[in-house]
């Protein structure tokens, strides 16, 4: 028995796939895919490298659409026209700003559309205006910018040879006076304190050690706070009358300031006399019943005429109530033989002795 071909079987599958075929072109194109479409002119003022048919469209960076068509502008070689096809709900206006960017490593070209609020009226076809320079790539704005760079170099050739060969002569003169600049910086940098700073000297005041026999010692506690003095006294610093600065003493300091240091001094002295009942500082002692109050009126070193250290306190006894019990001035000064630190601490020590006796007898008699 002769087997005949099942032609109907195949011819029916034959056309179940072509109807499929255009059943999926048409979902593509109407549901699946982008959906209904709208064609928009666009006019590049320039060139569009790399720009083809079916590069894609992006609005706000999502792809809506391809380029449909490209071509010269017949009235102007120089503009370049294209067709978009993009989706119909995009919200494109006239006023949509229209460029050409260059995506990934190879520099694909699309076209990309933002914004826009003017709304075109209905029917009025959309033709779309690029920005200057819309089709300019990194590569080509770099070549331009090179390319003007060169000729401002070309056009200031002679001055800028002129410049160079100046500075040429100024770093000979700086190489050929060079000990000359680096005696001018070195000026200038001790003039304004600059470079390392100098180390500083400390000087203290030694106190009297053989101050006799307590024979009478304090019968009631007494404090010593820190003596007063015009700010001028209030440094470390060695003073002199006339006042200025002598050579050798710019890195002079005394153990502290003035007026804290004849403090502790005065407060050794009295402990170097009598030790159990020795006065204590105002902020040591509760409310004492004496204070020794201290104003310092000179603590100098004095160059007219003959050279001298001078010391001049002036002391009050003033007991709890704020009553001036006793009060008196204590002046001395000490010979110098020559104005030098070492020479000005000993005389400083030699007149502060003589202070240290005579307050703590006075004290101790009217106490």
């Amino acid at each position: 028995m002769e087997t005949r071909a099942p032609y109907v079987l195949i011819g029916s599958f034959v056309l179940a796939a072509i109807l499929a075929v255009f059943g999926f072109v048409y979902w593509l194109s109407n549901t699946g895919g982008i959906g209904p479409r709208t064609n928009y002119h666009v006019q590049f003022q320039g060139p569009v490298p790399g720009l083809l048919v079916g590069a894609g469209v992006l609005f706000n960076g999502i792809r809506v659409g391809e380029v449909t068509q490209l071509g010269l502008a017949p009235d102007n070689p120089r503009f370049v026209n294209a067709t978009i096809s993009v989706a119909t709900a995009t919200p494109v206006r006239s006023d949509t700003r229209v460029g050409l960017e260059f995506q990934g490593l190879t520099g694909v070209p699309v076209v990309t559309l933002e914004g826009g609020a003017i709304v075109a009226k209905s029917g009025e076809p959309v033709t779309l205006i690029a920005e200057a320079g819309a089709g300019q790539s990194m590569t080509q704005a770099a070549r331009d910018a090179l390319r003007r760079v060169d000729t401002v170099l070309q056009d200031n050739s002679g001055p800028l040879k002129d410049t160079i060969a100046n500075f040429k002569t100024f770093s000979d003169g700086l190489a050929r006076n060079t000990g000359k600049v680096d005696g001018i910086l070195a000026g200038l940098e001790k003039m304004t304190g600059g470079g390392a700073p100098a180390q500083k000297v400390t000087y203290d005041l030694h106190i009297p050690q053989n101050l006799g026999p307590a024979g009478k010692t304090l019968s009631a506690s007494l404090a010593i706070p820190e003596p007063s003095a015009v700010a001028m006294l209030q440094t470390q610093r060695m003073l002199f009358a006339p006042v200025g600065d002598r050579p050798g003493f710019a890195d002079f300091l005394w153990a502290d300031s003035i007026p804290k240091l004849v403090q502790a001094r005065l407060i050794d002295s009295f402990e170097n006399y009598d030790i159990a009942h020795a006065p204590l500082r105002a902020s040591d002692l509760g409310q004492a019943d004496y204070q020794l109050l201290i104003d310092i009126r000179r603590f100098r070193i004095v160059t007219e005429g003959e050279a001298r250290v001078e010391i001049g306190l002036s002391a009050r006894i003033v007991d709890k109530n704020g009553k001036v019990v006793a009060s008196r001035l204590v002046e001395t000064s000490e010979k110098l033989d020559k104005v030098e630190p070492a020479a000005s601490v000993a005389a400083f020590d030699a007149a502060f002795a003589r202070i240290a006796k005579e307050l703590i007898g006075w004290t101790v008699q009217a106490v």
